[in-house]
C-alpha cells in the first residue's frame, strides 16, 4: 500500500466489511479480460458469502480461475474545498468456491440476516422455496487491506 499512514487495523477492516452495503467482485476470464461486478454479500467467520444466478459471466470466469479480488467502500464524505475525500475501504484477495447443502443454506441465512433482519421467518420460507434457484459462493480470504482517510 503506497499510503501506509492510511492503513487501517485488521479489526477496522473487518468492521468496514461487516457494515458494507455491497462489494465489487473482480474476476478474470480465461482470455485475461478483467470483470468487476457489484454483489450483495455477507461477512461472517472470516468468510464472504454471495449468491448469484445459476449461470452467467462471473460464473464462467470463476470456473476458469477462482482467484478473486473483492472491494468494499464504506463511509465517504466529499471535501470539495480541500479537493479531497474522507473515505474508508477494504480490498480482499482470496479464492471463491461454490458451497452446497448445509453451507449453502447457512450462506443464504447470513445474507437474509444482513439485508432483511426484520423478515427472518418470511425469508427462511423464501429460501426453502427458492434456494435451489440460486448458487452460493464463499470467498476464502487469503489477505485483506483496509485504508481510510478520516480528517
Amino acid at each position: 500500500m503506497r499510503r501506509a499512514d492510511r492503513a487501517t487495523s485488521e479489526n477496522e477492516a473487518k468492521e468496514i466489511l461487516q457494515a458494507g452495503e455491497y462489494g465489487i467482485l473482480s474476476t478474470v476470464s480465461v482470455d485475461g479480460q478483467p470483470y468487476g461486478v457489484p454483489v450483495s454479500y455477507a461477512y461472517t467467520d472470516d468468510v464472504l458469502y454471495f449468491h448469484c444466478a445459476v449461470e452467467g459471466h462471473k460464473l464462467d470466469n470463476l470456473n476458469g480461475n477462482n482467484r478473486v479480488s473483492f472491494c468494499v467502500v464504506g463511509q465517504t464524505q466529499l471535501l470539495p474545498d480541500k479537493f479531497a475525500t474522507n473515505y474508508e475501504s477494504v480490498i480482499v484477495f482470496g479464492k471463491a468456491c461454490e458451497v452446497r447443502e448445509t453451507e449453502k443454506h447457512q450462506g443464504l441465512l447470513e445474507l437474509l440476516k444482513k439485508y432483511s433482519p426484520e423478515f427472518l421467518e418470511k425469508g427462511r420460507h423464501y429460501i426453502e422455496n427458492t434456494g435451489g434457484q440460486a448458487r452460493v459462493y464463499k470467498i476464502m480470504i487469503e489477505s485483506m487491506t483496509g485504508k481510510a482517510r478520516r480528517k
